[in-house]
């Protein structure tokens, strides 16, 4: 396969904290700088997406502190995302780093020889980001996402306030939500309600999502 939608569902919903993933550099609040993909340009095309299954927050993120957000497949609820259309190579790229790997190394290469033959879910391995899953088409070519393989087996932690603005950002840019659907959403996430309620988390999200009208 050539191209392949990527289908972000955490801070990676925002296109100015993604391009970090694509050509390197430090997200504004996060705490790592990224080596970028071994192709940096940009995604050919960006398209909101809703699909089965539910956003999450547990384990702790390296980045932001806090709960990280992963997609948990059997969730009787829907995840919106944001399908980013990349080769093959920038995706497995995209899922070295997120693993702390190097783009281009061994996983990197294992996963982009591995998408083809991926009809549902795989696991590469135990780690937060080793499972691979396929989320149909759009557009006649694949979606895949990445998380981790026993979700269900997480605890829940509540995600930091750098986090969930990226989120948030993410979610007004790609879907056009209004503030208070963000919060409805993300506040009905598991982990979130741990450390926000619902005008804590209106509050902190003031500044983030709604800068971007």
């Amino acid at each position: 396969m050539d191209h392949v939608w990527y289908v972000a569902y955490g801070s990676n919903l925002a296109l100015e904290r993604f391009r970090c993933y694509l050509s390197g550099g430090r997200p504004q609040g996060g705490a790592r700088v990224y080596p970028g993909c071994r192709n940096p340009n940009p995604p050919a095309r960006t398209a909101p997406v809703t699909v089965a299954g539910g956003l999450v927050f547990g384990g702790a993120s390296k980045v932001w502190g806090g709960g990280s957000a992963f997609y948990d497949p059997a969730a009787a609820s829907e995840l919106a995302g944001r399908a980013y259309l990349l080769t093959s190579e920038q995706l497995a790229d995209v899922a070295a780093q997120e693993m702390w790997r190097d783009p281009g190394g061994t996983y990197a290469l294992e996963l982009a020889a591995l998408l083809p033959n991926v009809t549902e879910l795989h696991s590469l391995g135990p780690g937060r980001y080793e499972t691979v899953v396929r989320l149909g088409t759009h557009d006649d070519l694949p979606m895949y996402t990445i998380t981790h393989g026993t979700v269900a087996d997480l605890d829940p932690v509540a995600p930091t306030a750098s986090y969930l603005r990226w989120i948030a950002t993410g979610l007004v840019e790609a879907h056009g939500w209004t503030v208070d659907r963000v919060v409805d959403y993300l506040h009905a996430a598991p982990g979130v309600r741990l450390g926000w309620t619902p005008g804590a988390l209106r509050s902190a999200l003031d500044g983030g999502a709604g800068g971007g009208g």
